[in-house]
């Protein structure tokens, strides 16, 4: 995960008196996604993070499976979401399983009268459309089209957006979401062969300690049900913090693509991974150099895996039509590839300025009702001559 980092005041030892100018105790908190066990930070409060007024009925927000189990290669169009105005009500889950949740958004409008907090799920937010900063008790993440906004399970934030324009692909994991283990050091330095280093990873700043009493409501998810959770104190009251646990954002255009002689498999393009999916990002790159080469990719099984694929933006010489926001999955069990011609049109070609993000999952997905509502039924047939 991300590297040692520490912001604000703290003091010389963890788990010892951290006194205020009054004289009184700062309340210490530790913050962890997999208990005592991982890596974790230490955080600072004005006021115990515990301080909880009310509690309002949960309501449930659980995704509508329309299809549990299936066969066939699907496409979906991203961009037929509606736009919503609040950041909740945006996210629309279309693909889940066990390990992870799909969501597409379009909020329109900032949150300003509540806090959020995902107590199931890291989440990782993939900017398309808009830019803003995301705030929390760590700092301020200021972020823009192309970042990656990874927040760990339990982070409480708001996110304030510059325009209503703003297109969001959502990763809901039930596992941590780490780096791949094949470019880290046996202690976690990212290494020489990796496609990005610590210094494109960018930390929360700016922070800001709100010492206010009130009634703040964080909006906070558990299996699938919204609770609404009134705090007297403020959450972001926090003079400071250390440790390895904490909010970042990765850009995709900071991902230096790995290329060859002949044709690169997938695993080249793997930017995050948890014990049940990995995440890739295809990026502007040279095209293969061999003499024989060709670009295009070859047919491939998906026998262990569902792949989908979310198109982002430019030319994407192995398959036809393709849309801003589409996303198209290709279940395990069945194979596919480029599309009829592609092959041979892609022979010659020098690069490609193609931007994607993929995940593939080690368990099935299944559609929810959101998604039956945004697919285009005849994308199976689409490798017909």
């Amino acid at each position: 995960m991300p590297y040692y980092h520490k912001a604000g005041t703290i003091p010389h030892k963890r788990h010892t008196q951290f006194r205020k100018a009054d004289g009184g105790l700062y309340s210490e908190q530790l913050f962890s996604t997999e208990g005592f066990s991982n890596d974790y930070s230490i955080l600072y409060h004005h006021h115990p993070p515990t301080f909880i007024v009310k509690c309002d009925e949960p309501i449930d927000v659980s995704p509508k499976v329309a299809e549990e189990k299936m066969l066939k290669h699907r496409c979906l169009e991203g961009f037929s979401i509606k736009p919503a105005a609040d950041y909740l009500d945006s996210r629309k889950a279309i693909l889940v399983n066990a390990d992870c949740h799909i969501v597409l958004a379009a909020p329109q409008k900032s949150m300003t009268d509540y806090f959020f907090k995902n107590a199931d799920a890291d989440e990782l937010i993939f900017v398309h459309e808009g830019s803003g900063v995301v705030k929390t008790c760590y700092g301020s993440l200021t972020f823009k089209y192309g970042d990656y906004i990874n927040l760990p399970r339990g982070t409480i934030y708001q996110i304030h957006f510059d325009t209503e324009d703003n297109r969001l692909f959502i990763v809901e994991s039930f596992h941590p979401i780490r780096f791949p283990k094949k470019y880290t050091s046996k202690n976690g330095q990212l290494m020489e062969h990796s496609p990005f280093c610590e210094r494109d990873i960018r930390v929360p700043d700016n922070l800001q300690s709100i010492d206010e009493k009130g009634d703040f409501i964080i909006k906070t998810k558990k299996k699938g049900l919204l609770y609404g959770i009134h705090y007297g104190t403020h959450p972001f009251d926090v003079v400071g913090w250390d440790g390895c646990c904490y909010p970042y954002i990765f850009s995709i255009h900071d991902f230096e693509p790995i290329t060859g002689r002949v044709h690169q498999p997938p695993p080249v393009h793997q930017t995050f991974e948890t014990d049940a999916f990995v995440v890739c990002s295809f990026v502007p790159r040279l095209y293969d150099y061999h003499p024989l080469a060709i670009p295009a990719p070859y047919n491939h099984s998906n026998i262990d895996s569902d792949e989908l694929l979310y198109y982002v933006d430019g030319d994407f010489m192995s398959r036809k039509n393709v849309t801003r926001g589409m996303l198209t999955l290709h279940p395990g069990g069945i194979p596919h590839g480029p599309h009829p011609g592609a092959v041979q049109k892609s022979i010659g070609a020098k690069e490609t300025k193609e931007l994607a993000v993929m995940v593939d999952t080690f368990r099935p997905l299944q559609l929810t009702v959101d998604a039956i509502a945004i697919e285009n039924k005849g994308y199976v047939m689409s490798w017909a001559e």
